[in-house]
């Protein structure tokens, strides 16, 4: 299910991203989630909602990395 809002993002997201990661997640999310609405589409298996869930994470990835010490999601 697309995510209107950033609020309306998974607590596990919400509570360790900062907002722009937060929406970097759901932009890529909503747009996985389109993409891969076929299985075949889905180069690894799994559900549509795995599938947009790796992909959010992938991009986020992009753009921030997690502090090993802090744990803290911070900008590259």
């Amino acid at each position: 299910m697309p995510y209107k809002t950033i609020e309306d993002l998974p607590e596990r997201v919400r509570n360790v991203l900062p907002r722009h990661a937060q929406e970097i997640y759901r932009a890529a999310f909503n747009n996985a989630w389109d993409e891969y609405r076929e299985p075949k589409e889905r180069k690894l298996g799994g559900t549509q909602e795995e599938t947009a869930h790796a992909v959010a994470w992938s991009a986020v990835e992009k753009e921030y990395a997690k502090d090993e010490k802090s744990g803290e999601w911070r900008k590259k």
